[in-house]
C-alpha cells in the first residue's frame, strides 16, 4: 500500500503549483480594474465546502442557508442580450438551472486514453487530497451518481447575486466539485457570461462560460480560448501579489432533451483542443 504524502511534501507541491501560475501570469487588481476576477478562495489546503463560511465577501452579500429548490441562477435571463434569449430555452432546461437542487443526476465519465495516466495521477496528487476538481477516473466511481446541494449568496433583499453548487459521490461522499455560480460581464462584453469559480488554497480557478440557445431549445455553453479578459479558463493565486493567468481548458456542456424526453447534459473537457475527459449526466425532475 502506497504511503500518503507528507503534509511538508504537499504544502510544497500545492506552492510550488502557485508560483507557477505566479510566473505565468499577471499581477491584477480584483478590487479595481480585475474586479470581474473577484471569487472566493479557501483558507486551507483542504476545500470540501469549508470555503462557504466566507464566500458571501467575494459577492458583496450573504450567505444562506442551504435552499432546497435553488437554482445556479435565479433566473436565466439574468444572461439575455445580443445573441441569447432565455425565452428561446425548452422549459426543462430553464428549469434545471433556475432550480437545480430539487434535480437529481446519473453521471457517466470517460477519459481520453492519452489522458487517462496523467488524469489520476491528478486525482491522487490534488483532487482526492484537496476535495475539489476531482473528476471521477474510473467509471465505477460515479455509478450510484452524485448528490448535490445549492447554497444561497444574497443581498440585503435577499436577492441572488451567486449560488455555491457542492457536489458529492453518492457511493463514497466524496467531493468532486464545490463551485460559485454566477452571471458576470466581462470587460467590453455585450451580455453576461455564466462564471464558474472553483476555490482552491490561497487561490481558485474561474470559468467564463458564453451561453446560446441551440436550434431545438437547448443550452450550449462554451469557454473558448481567447485574449485576456474574454471568456475562457483563469487560474487566480495570492502568492506575493494576485496574479491570473489563461489556463489552456476548453469546455463545452450542451444541455438538451433526448428523444424520450428525458434532460441530458454532453460535457467535454479539452486542454488546448485535445479531448481530456467526456461526462454525461442524466438529469432527473423533481417528482
Amino acid at each position: 500500500m502506497a504511503l500518503p504524502m507528507t503534509t511538508t511534501l504537499t504544502a510544497g507541491l500545492d506552492r510550488g503549483t502557485r508560483l507557477f501560475w505566479r510566473h505565468t501570469g499577471r499581477r491584477v487588481d480584483v478590487d479595481g480594474a480585475h474586479r470581474w476576477l473577484r471569487a472566493p478562495t479557501s483558507e486551507g489546503s483542504r476545500v470540501a465546502d469549508g470555503w462557504l463560511a466566507g464566500a458571501g465577501a467575494a459577492y458583496g452579500g450573504t450567505v444562506r442557508a442551504e435552499r432546497a429548490a435553488a437554482g445556479l441562477l435565479a433566473d436565466m435571463a439574468e444572461l439575455d442580450g445580443p445573441g441569447f434569449r432565455a425565452a428561446d430555452l425548452l422549459p426543462q432546461v430553464r428549469d434545471f438551472y433556475e432550480h437545480t437542487a430539487a434535480w437529481r443526476m446519473e453521471v457517466w465519465t470517460q477519459w481520453s486514453a492519452p489522458f487517462a495516466p496523467a488524469g489520476a495521477a491528478v486525482s491522487r496528487l490534488f483532487g482526492r487530497r484537496v476535495q475539489q476538481l476531482s473528476i471521477p477516473t474510473r467509471p465505477l466511481d460515479v455509478a450510484h451518481g452524485m448528490d448535490s446541494a445549492i447554497t444561497v449568496i444574497a443581498d440585503t433583499a435577499d436577492r441572488q447575486l451567486a449560488a455555491a453548487w457542492v457536489r458529492r459521490l453518492r457511493s463514497t461522499g466524496e467531493f468532486v466539485y464545490s463551485g460559485c455560480y454566477s452571471a458576470r460581464t466581462l470587460p467590453g462584453a455585450e451580455r453576461p457570461s455564466v462564471h464558474v469559480a472553483f476555490p482552491l488554497e490561497s487561490g481558485n480557478v474561474q470559468v467564463f462560460l458564453r451561453p446560446r440557445v441551440t436550434p431545438a431549445g437547448g443550452l450550449l455553453l462554451e469557454s473558448p480560448g481567447g485574449a485576456f479578459g474574454q471568456d475562457g479558463a483563469y487560474v487566480l493565486v495570492h502568492e506575493g501579489g494576485t496574479y491570473a493567468a489563461r489556463a489552456p481548458i476548453r469546455e463545452t456542456f450542451h444541455v438538451y432533451l433526448d428523444g424520450e424526453g428525458t434532460l441530458r447534459t454532453d460535457h467535454r473537457l479539452a486542454l488546448w483542443s485535445a479531448t481530456a475527459v467526456r461526462l454525461h449526466y442524466k438529469l432527473l425532475a423533481p417528482a
